[in-house]
Parts: structure tokens; C-alpha cells; sequence
């Protein structure tokens, strides 16, 4: 912790929270751009052997991977990692907490950010990024189902396999579709907010989650990783 004038340099992000957010960023990003290209594949090879559905079909499964390394990274560190990693604040379970998140909710409505300051997650971004577990976790899952169907194995029943004994490959594919353009919606919403965060509160959010450290007003009411 480290004071500069009126407000209090605190490290809120830890590596591995900042390290799988542009994981996830960079793969989002290519998965939904490889992603679209085949299912709406646009060929314009020149010559014969440049084999270019290939090579995409390949960059999307190799950013699949890298998806799931960085998914199971950070479910870990919701355990081993501070309190502003800990699943514990994602799911709000008392009437405290509830109250909170709908607070959070009324105030991001009308763009009040300053009432919702916290030094790390607000309630509103804690639910959200448990959502997005969820979504990030369909998606997983609805990949590699459809990825079995021409690379069987013994890992693949547990990673996606056994959906296709429950619902038909053409329907997996097009709920995969829907959670790419779940993804479009969510980022540039997820970008206003965070900007609106980092200028009405001059906490430095955007740059936190590349220095994991955030600017608090000192007169902060801090919680116990901070003093």
C-alpha cells in the first residue's frame, strides 16, 4: 500500500487474475472471428495448397485450448487467490448481500458509479463475473462436444462428449453461435462500464488490470487486505 496525495495505492489484482483476463480477452477475440469464418466460410485461396479453412479451423482449436487452460487457471485461483479473487463474493447468499446487488444494480442504471465504489469487485461485477463462468463454461463445453464428433478419445468424453447423447449436434452448434454473440454484447459493455469506473472515480481501474494496482481515496473505508 502506498500513499500519493489524497489517495492510496493499493494491489488489488494478483498475476494470475490479470494473466487470464487477457487470456480470455485474446481468445474470445480470435475464437469469435475464427469462429464466424467457419461457420460462414469465405475461401479465397489463390493456390491449391494454402488450405485456408484448415489453418483457421486450427488457430480456433488451438485458442479452444488455451480458453480451457485459462478457465480451470482462474477457478483455481477463486480459491487460492485473495479476497478480491474468492468465488465466495460472486454468488450473493444472504439478504445483505442481495440488497447490495440490487443497489448496485439501480445505481449502475442511472450511471451513479460513485455509490458503488469497492476497492476490488463491486456486487454488481462479482454476479456478473459469476455469469460469466457459467457462459464461459457452455461454451467449453458445447466446443469440444462438437469437436468429438471427428476427434473421439478418452478426454473428450469428459470434455464434450457426452452432450451428444442428449442433444443433436445442429442444436450444440447453434447454442455455441449464441454465446459468440453473447460475448460481442458483453465486451463493449463491460469496456464502457470500466471506463466510466476509471474516470468518475480516478481509481485507475483499466490500468489495474495490467499493474494490479488500483487507486483508493484515502478516506476509504478499506477492508482488511488493504490496511
Amino acid at each position: 500500500m502506498k500513499k500519493s496525495n489524497d489517495t492510496i495505492k493499493i494491489y488489488v489484482w494478483e498475476f494470475p487474475v490479470r494473466l487470464t483476463h487477457w487470456i480470455n480477452f485474446f481468445c474470445i477475440l480470435i475464437l469469435s472471428l475464427t469462429g464466424y469464418y467457419m461457420g460462414n466460410p469465405m475461401d479465397h485461396s489463390i493456390f491449391s495448397k494454402q488450405y485456408i479453412f484448415s489453418l483457421i479451423r486450427f488457430t480456433h482449436f488451438v485458442a479452444a485450448y488455451a480458453f480451457l487452460m485459462s478457465f480451470i487457471i482462474r477457478l483455481y485461483w477463486s480459491l487460492a487467490g485473495n479476497e478480491h479473487a474468492n468465488m465466495k463474493q460472486w454468488i450473493p447468499l444472504t439478504r445483505g448481500q442481495m440488497k447490495t446487488l440490487l443497489n448496485d444494480i439501480r445505481h449502475h442504471l442511472v450511471l451513479d458509479i460513485k455509490a458503488t465504489s469497492k476497492i476490488g469487485h463491486t456486487a454488481l461485477g462479482a454476479f456478473v463475473f459469476f455469469i460469466l463462468q457459467i457462459i464461459f463454461c457452455f461454451a467449453l463445453i458445447s466446443g469440444f462436444a462438437m469437436y468429438s464428433t471427428k476427434h473421439p478419445g478418452e478426454y473428450m468424453r469428459v470434455l464434450g462428449e457426452w452432450v451428444q447423447n442428449t442433444v443433436p449436434v445442429d442444436r450444440v452448434k447453434s447454442y455455441h453461435t449464441m454465446v459468440m454473440y453473447t460475448f460481442l454484447v458483453f465486451v463493449p459493455i463491460h469496456l464502457f462500464m470500466s471506463l466510466m469506473n476509471h474516470i468518475k472515480l480516478k481509481n485507475r481501474l483499466i490500468g489495474s488490470i495490467i499493474s494490479g494496482h488500483k487507486m483508493i481515496h484515502e478516506d476509504y473505508e478499506k477492508s482488511p487486505s488493504s490496511k
